[in-house]
């Protein structure tokens, strides 16, 4: 990486530095958006509490990120920046420029992530449907569907019917 590239890096991390810092500590996404909990409906202050915990998370990505940001910049002050912490290796400058805050090569990059794994409550939970769509090999025709769900009830049916009409129902 030559003296140049290592310039638009630094600056690009201080111009990020400086965006993140500004959006970080904004208290007003902590209020809740009610003057009064007295007459509330549960699910309204339940609403307020989610939007309240989705800030916090992201508050927290963000301090985490400053770090990172701070963490490469004095990296390039100890002449450190562009190396590859667990491999020594020089980090290419087309993934420094895509994730300037970088400290592993790609080979190097989140090795604990295993995008193949389905999370645990999977296998006990089973599937949402009795026929899972992957499972079946083909199309599947639905111009019977109406007949496979009118078996759990319909408008048509006796129970619906006014109380003198039950017996002659289904007589024609």
């Amino acid at each position: 990486m030559n003296e140049k590239q290592l310039l638009q890096l630094k600056d690009q991390l201080t111009q990020e530095l400086k965006d993140v810092k500004s959006r970080l500590h904004d208290e007003s996404h902590l209020e809740t958006t009610e003057l009064s909990n007295y007459d509330n409906h549960p699910a309204d202050n339940a609403t307020d509490l989610t939007d309240q915990n989705t800030e916090m998370a992201i508050e927290n990505h963000k301090e985490e990120e400053v770090e990172q940001i701070e963490d490469a910049l004095q990296a390039m002050e100890n002449g450190t920046y562009g190396v590859c912490t667990v491999c020594g290796e020089d980090i290419p400058f087309e993934r420094l420029e895509a994730l300037p805050f970088a400290q592993t090569c790609i080979d190097h990059a989140n090795p604990d992530v295993d995008s193949e794994s389905r999370p645990s409550e999977e296998a006990l939970l089973g599937s949402t449907t009795d026929h899972p769509l992957k499972n079946e090999g083909g199309v599947r025709d639905y111009n019977n569907s109406f007949e496979e769900v009118e078996d759990f009830g319909s408008s048509d049916s006796p129970q619906d019917a006014t109380k003198g009409n039950q017996k002659n129902f289904y007589k024609k």
